[in-house]
């Protein structure tokens, strides 16, 4: 389904002064968000919107439609910074059977970035006015697709087909079923994560709503960089036990392998669209107020002008969400996880009439539909996999979603 509200697109883009917090002004429920300490885009109202098709080819039928609809569109931008002018906000399932992807141009987008601050409108919007916050009350959990011993069981069973050779890696998610008393509104969730959670990409399309350390891609001009993370530890509130843990998460065999068979997948991927590509010999310790993960940042300058959509259908899925060797890894998630992951560690971004844009992987997240959100985690399975330390690092990850319900 699309739809074009305003066609062609009108577009004003105009400098304006810093807004400080861009959450603070989001009208009401159902924004568009990608903020990053306080930096990013957030937008509201709908110019065009489209459902993109299920199917290998989903990727280019998506930048066919935003070709279409930025190539038509009256463009008046003052600033000529990426993410000004037109732009699109979109997720995709993780799986490319699966429906759900969406892309959305909002009518308003207020943006702050490298010290400047600008307003990008369609058309003529009406004015907005920011309605009252209303935090979440009387949340209550209850059990996903699996129950937390039946999800320890598929993890026992991935670990017994990778100790017999049938594959290296498969990530194995859950989900959770949260439930209020009330509606949840999403600016609540939002606030809360880009204030705890200031490291990572906080977002939020068509009720996906999370905060991913994980930067899939970041296209500016011809210049790319992906953070790959791979390989996780849970906090400790002591420092000495923190720092220790995070010793041996470095010098783990098992989760320097997992990342080294992430960062390769990240290369592989890369290097057919890049003239240019860093890869750093060792990986860095990336600390989150809830776990520390083994961090790579791989940057590269793009030899053919692809456009960050063309960048993100050739990483997806990474071995970091999906496993190594990938279409092993993918059939074993299919026959084990019991569920459809949805958008969850799919590609959650945005993306310019110039194609630039940055997109990261759906990852502590949430879908959030009126009174009840789906929550998600996933841990990557090794042959040396323990089901129960699997279990506690996945409740870890869920401790971020259950933060932002919960406050």
């Amino acid at each position: 389904m699309s739809v074009a509200l305003i066609r062609p697109l009108t577009v004003r883009t105009v400098a304006v002064s810093d807004p400080a917090d861009l959450l603070a002004r989001l009208p009401g429920a159902g924004p568009y968000v990608w903020v990053r300490h306080g930096e990013g885009l957030v937008g509201w109202g709908v110019a065009a919107r489209t459902s993109v098709p299920p199917g290998p080819g989903r990727f280019q039928w998506a930048r066919e439609w935003l070709s279409s609809v930025f190539g038509d569109a009256r463009i008046d931008d003052e600033v000529g910074m990426p993410g000004s002018g037109p732009v699109a906000f979109g997720s995709f399932a993780f799986d490319a059977s699966s429906t759900g992807s969406t892309l959305v141009v909002p009518q308003v987008v207020l943006a702050r970035s490298g010290g400047k601050a600008w307003l990008t409108t369609v058309g003529e919007p009406s004015s907005d006015t920011v309605a009252p916050l209303a935090a979440p009350l009387g949340i209550r959990y209850e059990d996903g697709t699996l129950t937390a011993l039946q999800w320890q069981d598929r993890v026992a069973k991935a670990v017994r087909r990778i100790r017999g050779g049938d594959l290296d890696k498969v990530v194995l998610a859950r989900d959770l079923m949260a439930v209020a008393d009330r509606e949840i509104d999403t600016r609540v969730l939002l606030s809360r994560l880009a204030t705890r959670y200031p490291e990572c990409y906080t977002f939020s399309v068509d009720g996906l709503v999370g905060a991913t350390p994980e930067l899939l891609v970041r296209h500016t001009g011809q210049s790319i960089e992906s953070l790959v993370l791979a390989g996780t530890v849970a906090r400790e509130s002591n420092p000495a036990d923190d720092a220790a843990r995070g010793a041996a998460l470095m010098a783990s065999e098992k989760d320097r392998y997992e990342h080294v068979c992430a960062v390769v997948s990240v290369k592989e991927a890369l290097a057919p669209l890049c003239a240019e590509m860093h890869v750093p010999d060792e990986p860095e310790l990336l600390m989150l107020p809830n776990v520390q993960h083994l961090a790579s940042r791989v940057t590269g300058r793009l030899s053919d002008g692809a456009s960050v959509l063309d960048v993100v259908a050739a990483m997806h899925p990474t071995a970091a969400v999906g496993g190594t060797p990938t279409a092993k890894a993918l059939g074993v998630i299919g026959e084990l996880e019991g569920m459809d992951r949805g958008r969850y560690a799919g590609p959650v971004g945005w993306i310019d009439s110039r194609g630039d844009g940055e997109w990261g992987i759906a990852l502590r997240c949430a879908e959030v539909s009126g009174d009840h959100a789906r929550l998600f985690a996933g841990c990557g399975i090794m042959g040396g996999s323990d089901p129960v330390a699997e279990l506690a690092e996945a409740q870890a990850k869920f401790r971020v979603m259950q933060y932002a319900l919960e406050g």
